[in-house]
């Protein structure tokens, strides 16, 4: 009796804070039919939005896949001095607000940051364009793959890549065929994370990116630009469009 109220207690918090909320934005993104939603999608604006953060993904998720792995494989694997440093520097992004992450990179690489004299002379712009926003979304992102890694490897423990190398395997053969099968899981759930962390994310790239119309606005930026003009069916479609693209390739996200 206890473990049935249990699992219908979990099922009714999932419907009410999940599933019904998610309802009623299709609900009303689809309330004017397939073809209003089509129009809204192909917008010019729209759709550089998507591109732009389909980019941002597609090189901020394979950068923290290296990342992620090796950093897991240095903690769960070796014993070294920092240690639970590295792990608490893992863990920062975190800690730290997307937004005050965004103006780190502004005080940096701004105009009048650290290095913005030297990028000015050579006329490489990082703040307000595709860079800062990359390196924004790397940086909120790049925890997610080594946590889920981390716990998995340590409980694997090293017997069997000891034994691999002991029959002669080189480091390469015993990541491909004895390291990678066993944490598959683990490595595909944190790469659906970090996907869906670096398509949904906000604050930071809100800070970095200057809100330039059909250029450096991300699908997230757009739907917020839409929900300030009141244009409450357009920007449901975006976020539908958006949803789609993120739990399809990412499954979920968390730590928003």
């Amino acid at each position: 009796m206890g473990r049935l109220l249990l699992i219908v207690t979990a099922l009714l918090f999932l419907c009410v804070f999940l599933v019904f909320p998610l309802l009623a934005v299709f609900a009303q993104a689809l309330a004017k039919g397939f073809g209003a939603y089509y129009i809204a999608i192909s917008e010019p604006t729209a759709w550089a939005a998507v591109k732009l953060t389909l980019l941002v993904a597609a090189i901020a998720v394979p950068l923290n896949l290296i990342f992620g792995v090796a950093a897991a494989w240095t903690v769960a694997k070796f014993d070294f001095r920092g240690k639970s440093a590295l792990i608490t520097l893992i863990d920062l992004p975190f800690a730290v607000s997307p937004v005050i992450a965004g103006m780190i990179f502004i005080l940096v690489f701004g105009t009048h940051g650290w290095f913005g004299g030297t990028l000015r002379a050579h006329h490489i712009r990082v703040v307000f364009a595709v860079p800062g926003i990359v390196l924004a979304t790397i940086f909120v992102t790049f925890p997610f793959i080594a946590r889920e890694l981390i716990p998995v490897m340590q409980a694997q423990g090293k017997d069997d890549e000891e034994t691999a190398l002991s029959l002669g395997a080189t480091g390469w053969q015993t990541f491909w065929r004895v390291t990678l099968p066993n944490i598959r899981w683990g490595l595909l759930y944190g790469v659906l994370l970090c996907n869906a962390r670096a398509m949904g994310e906000f604050g930071a790239v809100s800070v970095v990116s200057g809100h330039i119309r059909g250029v450096t606005n991300t699908m997230p930026l757009h739907v917020e630009i839409l929900y300030n003009e009141y244009t409450l069916h357009r920007c449901l479609r975006r976020r539908v469009a958006a949803g789609i693209a993120g739990t399809g390739d990412a499954g979920g996200k968390k730590h928003s």
